[in-house]
């Protein structure tokens, strides 16, 4: 006979619980949505990757392409909340959400390893 102890509701209970939900979430998607996904956030890098040495070329001030790309990437961030609706009011991430998503922190990564190059 097994004792079935049930969990307790703790913050690290539900962190598990979440990420386990998440990863799950992840491993049933289709490819054709996953690979999506991975392709705009790539693509969201190397966008702003070219658009950075572009300005900085371009910009007689270099710190200046950076405020540029944060620009970019703060408009990325108005338009995605323009042109999306809420996900938590659908219940369900349309894939435009999601594409949207992953062009900004693309974008965003690429700005942050700019900086660092400018920085050092």
């Amino acid at each position: 006979m097994t004792l079935h102890v049930p969990v307790q509701k703790t913050r690290m209970q539900a962190l598990t619980s979440w990420a386990g939900t998440g990863l799950l979430g992840q491993l049933r998607r289709s490819w054709r949505s996953a690979s999506l996904a991975i392709l705009a956030l790539l693509g969201g890098f190397y966008l702003a990757q070219i658009l950075t040495s572009l300005l900085i070329i371009h910009l007689p001030w270099e710190p200046g392409a950076s405020l540029a790309m944060l620009l970019f990437v703060e408009v990325m961030v108005r338009a995605r909340t323009l042109w999306f609706k809420d996900p938590l009011a659908t219940g369900w991430v349309p894939m435009g959400w999601v594409v949207a998503d992953n062009l900004r922190i693309g974008a965003t990564y690429s700005v942050v390893l700019e900086a660092f190059k400018l920085g050092t």
